[in-house]
C-alpha cells in the first residue's frame, strides 16, 4: 500500500479572487458620458501635459475607454479592436438615471396616487 497523494483542488483561487476585488477600477460608463465626452473636457484629455507617472507620458489617451497607452501605434491599434468598439457601442446608449434605478427597485410612482405640488397661491391664480 503506497502513500496517497494530496488532492490538488485549491489552485490558489482565493488569491485570484482577492486580486480581482482590490485592483484599480476604471471609470464607469456614466462618468465617461457625463464628464469626459463633453467637448471641452475631451480636448483637455486628448492634449494633456507631459506626466512622467503615466504610461506614454500621458500623450496617448483613449477617452472612451479611459485608458493610457505607451505609443501612438498602440493607441491606433486599440481604436480598431473589439474592446474599443464595444465600449463605444455601450456609450451610445443613454446612461441610467436615478428615477430609472428607483423604478427598477420598486420605488417608482406607477400605481401610487399623484401628489399635488401646487401651492394654495397657485390655485387661486388658476381659478
Amino acid at each position: 500500500m503506497g502513500r496517497l497523494r494530496r488532492s490538488r483542488t485549491h489552485h490558489a483561487q482565493r488569491d485570484v479572487h482577492r486580486a480581482a476585488r482590490t485592483r484599480a477600477r476604471t471609470r464607469d460608463l456614466d462618468q465617461i458620458q457625463l464628464i469626459d465626452l463633453d467637448p471641452k473636457n475631451r480636448a483637455a484629455l486628448e492634449a494633456q501635459p507631459l506626466d512622467y507617472e503615466k504610461p506614454g507620458l500621458a500623450q496617448h489617451y483613449c477617452v472612451e475607454c479611459a485608458k493610457y497607452f505607451e505609443t501612438d501605434h498602440a493607441l491606433r491599434s486599440h481604436w480598431k479592436s473589439k474592446v474599443h468598439k464595444r465600449r463605444c457601442k455601450a456609450l451610445k446608449e443613454p446612461a441610467y438615471t436615478i428615477e430609472e434605478a428607483e423604478r427598477a427597485a420598486g420605488l417608482g410612482r406607477e400605481g401610487k396616487r399623484p401628489t399635488s405640488t401646487i401651492t394654495p397661491m397657485e390655485q387661486e391664480m388658476t381659478a
